[in-house]
């Protein structure tokens, strides 16, 4: 016993210092005296104690050899199987927090809702083959989507004749449109597919000229503001304002990469016409608009365009008489919610429940640093839908006070309180007796009975949820390109945005935040004190 006993301990020594040898070698990448008699000492010991336990190794072949023969066919059996089945079934398990390699669910529903074949040509080398694999992702979940992979040096003809110098590129061909895709992350080759299977770049128009949220801007700021020298306020506190005007530039490029193209529009400059925006969008303006501008934007409404309007509490834009005729009143007023809120804001909302409507789909918390209340009209306008979709917690109010929050019965609104709603507007149409004897400003040329065309308008009593500091947050992002989407008319692209990639945290409203506070310091610590107390009694 004691001689097996030293042979295996000498046999284990020289696997040892062999091991070491071997690592080093690998860690300093040159070899020395050291390394190669560590080599040397260890096959030596390895051999003398292989050599002294050769008579148990042999008896136990000898007494179990059957038993052996019979494991070793099995397992060489399982083997075998197992790489058959995995070559003729592919099975994806992404066990990343982030789903890192997995498909989003809004790229998947879009791939599934493609209605024009599109074929893929990734012009790739041996180093990109997980962008390779990113494509037969795609394609297996769609049998619009074809892909051919080449090789560029492989075949330089190919590559030639389609104007590929170097791999990395893909060229998607669709109905004989060609869009080129050099990105190599889903959202890239998501919207590529998407550019090519449509057949047109639709226009957004960001309005300018107000102070409004630029879209060309990545600056960030930290909502201190002072409403005494600017107007503008995301809450009840006076602050000190950091940058003059907020960016929308996260917001705006992922429209960009979405195959939006944007601009930015001023509505006295005789030389700019917003008929051609698919969208247009007032985001957060901070001063009054001109009778001009609002004629404008009115006439685009009667026309069929469609308008995205982010109007911040207690600021008169001008808009109000236009939004009115829509069937919708902009409230002076600021919600506060102590039931729901982001952090310990009161007067940031936070909305975790949505109506029904294809915008809050699947929608995650969003929040929204100081929000205006909307309300309808005493009276229903004729050929205006109105469908509130977000609202604050029945515990909540609407602040007529720009100095505190408190609440006055029959002077505040109580909750819930909407924040957001959708108006689509019905063509409205004239008969050719009330076109001649009652509307002189309408021309036969631009009549045909039918005076108003058919739009939709989102109008939000907030704009700083899509700004920079809190675009990326939460559901934020996903509420501005989901309605978008839908007003644009594309519900194909609802919910399909750029992935970020901002350090995780854990944003809790106020509720939350309490309710953690109390099982984790409270709840669990004196459930283990009473569990421990009984413990001891019994025992005692």
């Amino acid at each position: 016993m004691k001689k097996s006993s030293s042979s295996i301990v000498l046999l284990l020594l020289g696997v040892a210092l062999i091991s070491v040898a071997v690592i080093s070698h690998f860690i300093l990448l040159e070899s020395n005296y050291w390394g190669i008699s560590s080599i040397i000492g260890g096959l030596s010991l390895s051999i003398i104690g292989g050599y002294k336990l050769r008579q148990e190794v042999i008896g136990t072949f000898r007494a179990q050899r059957v038993e052996i023969l019979l494991t070793t066919i099995g397992l060489l059996g399982i083997i075998i199987a197992v790489g058959y089945l995995s070559h003729q079934f592919s099975i994806r398990v992404d066990m990343t927090k982030e789903r890192t390699h997995s498909l989003s669910e809004q790229t998947i529903n879009m791939l599934q809702r493609l209605d024009k074949p599109v074929h893929i040509i990734f012009f790739h080398d041996a180093m990109m083959r997980e962008t390779s694999d990113l494509y037969q992702l795609m394609a297996s979940y769609t049998n619009k989507v074809t892909v051919e992979f080449l090789d560029p040096m492989v075949n330089p003809a190919q590559a030639r004749m389609r104007g590929i110098e170097f791999a990395g590129t893909a060229v998607m061909e669709s109905e004989g449109r060609t869009v080129r895709v050099n990105g190599p992350t889903e959202i890239d080759i998501a919207n590529g597919i998407l550019r090519v299977s449509q057949a047109k770049q639709q226009t957004l128009c960001f309005l300018e000229g107000h102070a409004e949220s630029d879209p060309f801007s990545l600056e960030h700021h930290d909502h201190f503001e002072a409403p005494g020298e600017t107007g503008h306020s995301h809450g009840l506190d006076t602050k000190v304002v950091l940058h003059e005007r907020h960016g929308m530039g996260k917001a705006r490029n992922g429209l960009e990469s979405m195959n939006y193209k944007v601009r930015s529009v001023r509505l006295l400059d005789s030389e700019q016409n917003i008929d051609t925006c698919a969208v247009l969008i007032v985001a957060g303006p901070q001063m009054s608009l001109r009778p001009r501008e609002i004629k404008v934007i009115e006439t685009f409404l009667e026309n069929g365009g469609n308008a995205l309007f982010m109007l911040d509490p207690f600021i008169q834009t001008g808009l109000e008489p236009l939004i009115k005729k829509l069937g919708v009143i902009l409230d002076d007023t600021l919600i506060i919610d102590e039931a729901s809120h982001f952090w310990t804001d009161i007067s940031a909302p936070a909305v975790t429940n949505y109506n029904r409507h294809a915008i809050t789909e699947g929608l995650p918390l969003t929040f929204f640093m100081g929000s205006r209340s909307l309300s309808p009209t005493n009276t229903p306008v004729p050929g205006s839908s109105v469908r509130p979709i977000i609202n604050s917690s029945k515990r909540s109010y609407a602040e007529t006070n720009k100095q505190k929050a408190e609440f006055q019965l029959g002077v505040d609104k109580p909750g819930p309180n909407t924040i957001m709603v959708v108006v689509v507007r019905s063509p409205k149409y004239i008969t050719p007796t009330e076109l001649t004897n009652n509307k002189k400003d309408i021309t036969p040329e631009r009549s045909s009975l039918e005076i108003t065309k058919k739009s939709r308008i989102a109008i939000i009593g907030d704009s700083d949820f899509a700004t920079n500091s809190f675009f990326h947050i939460l559901g934020n992002g996903n509420l501005f390109f989901n309605t978008v989407n839908y007003l644009s008319a594309q519900e194909n692209l609802i919910g399909i945005e750029p992935k970020t990639y901002d350090q995780p945290r854990v944003n809790l409203t106020n509720r939350q935040m309490k309710g953690t506070f109390f099982l984790s310091m409270i709840f669990v610590p004196g459930m283990l004190a009473l569990i421990g107390i009984a413990v001891w009694w019994r025992q005692r």
